[in-house]
């Protein structure tokens, strides 16, 4: 993501300058996080002035721990990722009978209704039975991938912007919530929008005005707002 505002920067007219924010959602929403902890350290000559995320993974244990129950698409993915990672054979987490389901899950992409569709198809084998010979949210090498790959172990950069949906199950609001509450104990300027009955496929819509407005604020160089403060 730094790379990208530097990339940008080297672009003929772009009239980027060295100040930037970041934004992303689910996902995209951990990294903006992680932008935000790193971007001082990897990238000096650039200044982060706010970091806004939709739905954004956060405490990777509780979240896999949570979504093992309501998104094995998630699970799948992350568990074949992580176990690439670390070179260890899927046949000693995966159930041989649950084996095609898993991989044709884990290798596929959510960009689209009709994917998003086609891949609850693909899954639905693994939620009627239990396909993993462990739970890798106790286990290792992937609860310490997940441990060390948490946001929150280092400041957080910027002010900080997190939209939330009530309705989404990906992304539990409550571990949501409580990641904006260590990020007050920290002293964070934290903006903390919810967002009733939205589900995680829209929280990145649905916050979007509210997201670029405090960008925008941030880049006017106004004092950002703080819910830490109530």
């Amino acid at each position: 993501m730094v790379d990208s505002v530097r990339a940008a920067r080297d672009m003929p007219n772009s009239g980027a300058t060295s100040r930037f924010t970041v934004w992303g959602h689910s996902q995209g929403g951990h990294a903006a996080l992680y932008t935000g902890e790193v971007a001082a350290r990897y990238a000096p000559g650039l200044k982060l002035v706010g970091v806004a995320a939709a739905a954004p993974a956060t405490y990777l244990v509780e979240l896999f721990d949570a979504d093992a129950a309501t998104a094995q698409d998630l699970v799948a993915m992350s568990v074949l990722s992580w176990t690439s990672l670390e070179n260890v054979p899927l046949t000693q987490v995966v159930e041989p009978a649950a084996m095609s389901a898993f991989e044709q899950t884990a290798r596929d992409c959510i960009e689209s209704v009709a994917e998003f569709e086609a891949i609850e198809k693909a899954e639905s084998p693994l939620t009627r039975e239990k396909y993993l010979k462990v739970n890798p949210a106790k286990a290792e090498p992937w609860e310490g991938i997940m441990q060390h790959n948490s946001p929150g172990q280092a400041p957080a950069g910027a002010p900080v912007f997190i939209a939330q949906g009530t309705a989404v199950t990906t992304v539990n609001p409550a571990i949501t919530k409580r990641f904006g509450e260590a990020l007050c104990a920290q002293g964070v300027r934290l903006s903390f929008v919810e967002l009733p009955g939205v589900t995680h496929t829209f929280a990145a819509r649905d916050s979007a005005n509210a997201a670029l407005n405090w960008m925008n604020d941030r880049f006017r160089g106004e004092p950002a707002p703080s819910i830490c403060e109530r």
